[in-house]
């Protein structure tokens, strides 16, 4: 038996209860975890924006210590030191085949398996596979990758999403090039990893955009050189901070029409508009046909920072032993498990940064 955080239905609140975790199969792993980051995809799931198989554990930004391994796991062994991924490619379907593994048409199947159960024999799904937010997870071996030397478990967490997401946006996505402008909209746990991308880019001017002014401090230990607070004329403000040009680069981290809309219009011409943040299909973004022509911009949606993990993990442990990453500077609260659904309040009221399950 094992603490987690079960969503019972969505909508509901969740549920801190003690699951039953079956011992790893072939081709599984069981982990203890150091922690777990809260992530707005997490809130996404219990709201219904994302869906997934309910009830279920969620949590998919994770780090921890293997405890045993199934028959058929050869990449990992018991004492491992590991970082959970929550979109495991497939290698068979066409995106993994083109190399855009984190468009995998597989990766999220296992969240309809039967991961655990409660005490009175409810069966529960994995959320996003991994099933973070739990004292212990039995996960699939391709859902763990090794841990990079030299950094805390606590801290590699982050690596799992947020910071992953963070990187790729700015080095896979929009490819951010020495000298460029970047306005960044929205200065949670992936805006502030956007941030530190951009200033490892190579970036001139790093702009930061948020609706909270206590988050200047913040955005400014990240990356930022100025810090806009959100309003109805975002836009023209940052066109000021760039020359009347707008920046070369907007990284939109908060999934909303509104936000969206600023950052394409806070895009200088010929510019490019990366899309990070999960919206609702009720979030309806509309532009006009001559404006697409007379602005000449890109606007590129950006999943899971199209990065592949396996490759990208070892690029930015480099950055992290160097100093110039900063993993730690982006948790603004460490918690237990019940504090998550006060995480989740502060999101939705745009407090802090990232918070962190401390197992």
């Amino acid at each position: 038996m094992v603490r987690a955080a079960v969503l019972p239905a969505v909508g509901a609140p969740l549920e801190i209860t003690d699951i039953t975790l079956p011992e790893p199969g072939p081709g599984q792993v069981r982990v203890r975890l150091a922690a777990a980051g809260v992530c707005h995809s997490d809130l996404s799931l219990s709201n219904g924006t994302m869906r997934v198989p309910v009830p279920a554990v969620l949590g998919h930004e994770g780090a921890g210590t293997v405890v045993s391994a199934g028959e058929g796991v050869t990449h990992v062994a018991p004492g491992d030191g590991v970082v959970l991924n929550w979109a495991p490619s497939c290698g068979s379907c066409h995106h993994c085949g083109i190399g855009e593994v984190w468009l995998c048409a597989g990766a999220l199947a296992g969240a309809a398996n039967i991961h655990a159960r409660t005490a009175d024999g409810t069966e529960l799904h994995p959320g996003l596979n991994v099933a973070a937010f739990a004292e212990e997870t039995v996960v699939a071996a391709n859902c763990v990758l090794p841990a990079p030397d030299g950094i805390p478990l606590s801290d590699a967490a982050l690596l799992g999403c947020a910071v992953l997401t963070g990187y790729g946006a700015v080095h896979h996505s929009a490819r951010v090039r020495a000298g460029e402008s970047v306005v960044v909209f929205g200065i949670g746990g992936v805006g502030l990893a956007v941030l530190q991308a951009a200033r490892i880019a190579g970036a001139s001017k790093i702009i930061a955009v948020d609706v909270s002014p206590e988050k200047e401090e913040l955005a400014r230990r990240a990356g930022a050189t100025d810090y806009v607070t959100a309003s109805d004329t975002t836009p023209r403000e940052v066109r000021k901070l760039t020359g009347g040009q707008g920046a070369d680069v907007a990284v939109e981290c908060v999934g909303r029409a509104a936000t969206i809309r600023g950052a394409w219009e806070a895009t200088r011409r010929g510019g490019r508009t990366t899309v990070v943040g999960i919206g609702g299909k009720d979030q309806q973004v509309t532009f006009n046909a001559l404006e697409i022509f007379h602005w000449g911009r890109t606007l590129t949606g950006c999943v899971y920072g199209n990065s592949d993990p396996a490759r990208d993990l070892p690029v930015l442990a480099g950055h992290i032993r160097a100093g110039r990453f900063d993993l730690s500077m982006m948790v603004t609260e460490r918690i237990a498990l019940d504090g998550i659904p006060a995480a989740f309040d502060n999101m939705i009221a745009g407090r802090g940064g990232r918070a962190l399950v401390v197992f």
